[in-house]
């Protein structure tokens, strides 16, 4: 299909020359092409096995050729701090990045740039498709440093200016499939979808979970085009290709909220055949160790080998620079549109721990954007009200949030039964161990959340959007292009 080439011809590689990407002599350092899904989890993706009805052939045969990372985890439930955080290397809430999309934002400290500025110093030519600089919370005026950018645009192919061949490059592209609103073809069959316990087993609820499947094979079909002309063009031989997850799946109890359904997203990565293997990464893999999106900034800078700033708080996963492993993931949300929460967590091998620093405000509070795009949210609150609701159910329709959470995950991977109230000796030694965790971070790490956001800063978008966070999310998405020419 012409719309699909000349799409992910100029977005894969970032160049485009005669219609067609050329593959000039390989370069001495890897490309880097950087694939980012919004408001998606594991469970969409067949090749974590942790849903019967995804199906994702080409996330799969990536996975397959590559390294598919089990415990992965982004920082923030939510795009703007999360994006933050990973393009900086920096936790959002140390840089000041820390409410979604708030009006306060300020200029990033010293010492701490954008990674495509640290690239273009190591000789990299950078490129970024749509996202940037709207999604970050914090001033990026001069700051990005990017060659290409066409952050405003969707993927519609004769949206996209052509770029001149450049490498090695580091090209970011981000699709927008799997965030609300839905438009991906029906393919799953709600009767075949599985439910998590805390979710209604309800028509609605299944219809919803079943265009969230829908949207993740959309994404993968698109995924497939970009592998399949970076093949075809001779340049995967000498491109490392990265999929992730910006943040948790665009469910009720994912995105916003600090359980794993919120920050747990698949990492995949594939080395490329005619380039020497960093340490660390081996072909049809499968890595447990526990990770953070803030190491993916220096992981790419460690395998272009350039240093890593002395301020950036991640540490390369892959290549001989990599540390012990790590024993704790930290997460973290504030105000996400009209809602403030301050919400801290950490969690270890096995268990999670949650603070709720604002445990009066109910996890279904008023929030216009939820109540607007999400079905189930509103569903709950109708079956709260009948009575119809599981314990498991009803847990997210109290009135109060507790003020501490902990999960065994081994025993409880739904975070179903909260320990912290329990009067087990071993669990309360794990939740005075992991709270003095989390306390320590916060204090090392100058967590901003505990110095309130100004008077006004709030954008309060979520209560203006017809569907997505902001007004032009949902408007300019790729299904939906694709599916009104369609018409």
């Amino acid at each position: 299909m012409k719309t699909d080439r000349r799409t992910f011809l100029t977005v894969a590689a970032g160049f485009l020359a005669g219609g067609a990407l050329k593959a000039e002599a390989a370069p001495s350092k890897p490309n880097f092409l950087w694939l980012i899904a919004e408001d998606t989890g594991p469970s969409a993706y067949s090749c974590y096995g942790e849903q019967k009805a995804a199906s994702t052939p080409n996330i799969d045969r990536l996975a397959a050729e590559g390294a598919r990372y089990t415990r992965f985890y982004d920082t923030a439930p939510v795009c703007s701090p999360s994006r933050s955080a990973f393009n900086t290397g920096m936790y959002a809430t140390t840089i000041g990045a820390h409410n979604h999309r708030t009006r306060d934002k300020k200029p990033l400290p010293d010492g701490v740039r954008i990674l495509s500025g640290w690239m273009r110093d190591a000789g990299y030519f950078t490129a970024n498709l749509r996202k940037l600089p709207k999604d970050l919370g914090f001033s990026a005026k001069g700051k990005t440093d990017w060659n290409f950018r066409a952050s405003d645009k969707s993927f519609d192919s004769d949206d996209w200016a052509d770029l001149q061949p450049h490498q090695p490059f580091i090209a970011q592209i981000n699709f927008g499939e799997t965030h609300r609103s839905y438009h991906a073809p029906k393919q799953t069959d709600p009767a075949a979808v599985e439910l998590p316990p805390y979710y209604p087993d309800h028509p609605v609820t299944r219809e919803d979970y079943a265009k969230y499947l829908d949207s993740a094979k959309e994404l993968d079909r698109k995924i497939g085009v970009v592998l399949a002309q970076l093949e075809k063009d001779g340049l995967a031989d000498n491109t490392v290709v990265l999929f992730q997850g910006d943040n948790g799946e665009s469910m009720v109890r994912g995105k916003q909220f600090c359980y794993e359904e919120g920050l747990h997203v698949p990492l995949i990565l594939r080395w490329p055949k005619g380039l020497p293997a960093p340490a660390h990464y081996s072909p049809a893999s499968v890595d447990d160790r526990l990770l953070e999106s803030i190491e993916l900034a220096p992981t790419f800078l460690s395998l272009a080998g350039a240093p890593i700033p002395p301020k950036m708080q991640g540490r390369p996963f892959l290549g001989d620079s990599v540390g012990a492993p790590k024993e704790h993931v930290f997460g973290a949300r504030d105000r996400c549109d009209e809602t403030v929460m301050r919400i801290r967590t950490v969690r270890d091998a096995r268990y999670r721990y949650i603070r709720n620093f604002t445990p009066e405000t109910p996890f279904l509070a008023p929030n216009a954007y939820k109540e607007r795009a999400y079905p189930v949210w509103n569903l709950l609150k109708e079956l709260h009200a009948q009575g119809q609701l599981t314990p498991a159910q009803e847990f997210l329709c109290r009135p109060r949030m507790p003020d501490e959470e902990l999960y065994d995950l081994q025993t409880d991977p739904h975070e179903i039964h909260n320990l912290a109230e329990s009067t087990d000796p071993e669990h309360q030694a794990e939740l005075k161990t992991l709270r003095a965790v989390l306390e320590k971070w916060i204090e090392d790490t100058n967590d901003q959340g505990r110095i309130p956001e100004p008077a006004g800063a709030r954008t309060d978008r979520g209560a203006t959007a017809a569907a997505g966070e902001s007004p032009t999310e949902g408007k300019s998405t790729a299904a939906g292009k694709t599916r009104k020419k369609r018409k």
